[in-house]
């Protein structure tokens, strides 16, 4: 369940947390900053709300009901309707490894309980700022690959490469998903809304017409013998495994 406010004509802020005091805080101080404030209190109700409300910014606890707070980070950061929504994770682990893998999954921010209300609201005011001086280009680059979310355009070292619709499709999942293996199965159901129990050479040869119009950048797409494929972040220095 979620709620909201309307207070403020500022951009929406979605606080997700399962403690009603912390959320009460938060809320308050984001109102009075000229936010408009949405809650939810378990893992599932924040990526509904996500998905429904498209906020500018979630502040997200790590502890929750339903699906951690990392989970819920991973799958916002793996839907194409949420994946660019800013995260600022707001929790009481303090390690240093529960904020690398947070930022590591694309968080944005990390800040721990006990905090200071003020400085909340500074953070999300600081990452709201940076992701509009970002520009109104949607561009995502891998190595020399670069993709324009905006105009489905794809260049390698700023050269135009003629995609079909199915290969901008697949390389584009892939670039989003880097460093993680897809399996075939995956990339049907996913890119051809296939059922998975179709053949799965279609991928096959389709990835392999992508490496051929990339050239040297094809390099980048990474077959994972018996399961499917990966998109590696940098070129590695060997030749890549192929079938």
């Amino acid at each position: 369940m979620t709620g909201s406010s309307a207070a403020g004509t500022g951009e929406r802020v979605l606080v997700v947390d399962d403690e009603p005091d912390i959320v009460a805080l938060v809320a308050y101080h984001l109102v009075k900053a000229g936010y408009r404030v949405s809650t939810a209190a378990t893992g599932p109700d924040a990526l509904n709300a996500a998905r429904q409300e498209r906020p500018a910014l979630i502040i997200l606890d790590l502890m929750l009901p339903g699906a951690s707070g990392y989970d819920v980070l991973e799958q916002l950061r793996g839907q194409p309707v949420t994946r660019d929504v800013a995260v600022l994770l707001l929790t009481a682990r303090r390690e240093e490894q529960d904020r690398i893998r947070g930022l590591s999954l694309g968080a944005d921010d990390y800040l721990t309980k006990p905090f200071s209300p003020q400085e909340l609201v500074l953070r999300v005011g600081a990452i709201l700022r940076r992701m509009a001086s970002a520009g109104p280009a949607n561009i995502m680059s891998v190595g020399p690959i670069a993709i324009d979310r905006d105009e489905h355009r794809v260049t390698v070292d700023g050269r135009l490469i003629d995609l079909t619709a199915t290969e901008y499709k697949l390389l584009l999942l892939l670039a989003e998903r880097r460093g993680r293996v897809q399996g075939r199965a995956l990339l049907l159901e996913t890119v051809w809304e296939a059922a998975p129990d179709i053949q799965t050479r279609t991928v096959d040869m389709h990835v392999q017409r992508l490496r051929t119009k990339l050239g040297t950048a094809g390099d980048l797409i990474e077959t994972v013998r018996g399961f499917g494929y990966r998109l590696k972040a940098q070129p590695s220095r060997g030749a890549p495994e192929r079938r």
